[in-house]
């Protein structure tokens, strides 16, 4: 997801798009543990998403 695409959305929709990525971080840290993950670039596009939001979200405070 872009950073333009990010700071259109409210503080609390940041909240939550954040809480699903990290959810979506676990799953895919277990699928990749276990030998299920096929694309581990998720893994670091996933980071990433996290780290922007995180970023949004101190700027903003």
């Amino acid at each position: 997801m872009r950073a333009s695409e990010l700071h259109k959305l409210s503080d609390r929709e940041l909240e939550v798009k954040l809480s699903e990525l990290e959810q979506e971080l676990f799953n895919l840290r277990f699928q990749h543990a276990t030998g299920q993950l096929e694309n581990v670039k998720r893994l670091s596009v996933v980071k990433k998403d996290i780290a922007r939001i995180k970023t949004i979200l101190r700027q903003r405070r």
